[in-house]
């Protein structure tokens, strides 16, 4: 594997990581924060915090890949 393409990956992959962790982060706060406000509403009660974390974690998947590739794409085109 070429030396830029490793690169490439590595850089996908971290971003990938990172926006798992702050998407997941970011579902758990607010499933949490839901069922602390001072009127509970009846879709709070009914979410699943699990569920909402794991839609997090995707949404963060996305987002940080899409965010290193764009970051590539930008780059190889500045040069």
């Amino acid at each position: 594997m070429a030396r830029k393409n490793k690169r490439l990956l590595l850089l996908v992959l971290s971003c990938s990581i990172t926006g798992v962790i702050l998407g997941g982060t970011a579902g758990w706060a607010e499933s949490s924060l839901c069922l602390d406000d001072s009127k509970v509403t009846s879709e709070c009660l009914t979410q699943n915090p699990i569920q909402k974390t794991i839609q997090g974690m995707s949404t963060g998947l996305l987002a940080g890949a899409g965010a290193a590739f764009g970051a590539v794409w930008q780059l190889r085109h500045e040069d």
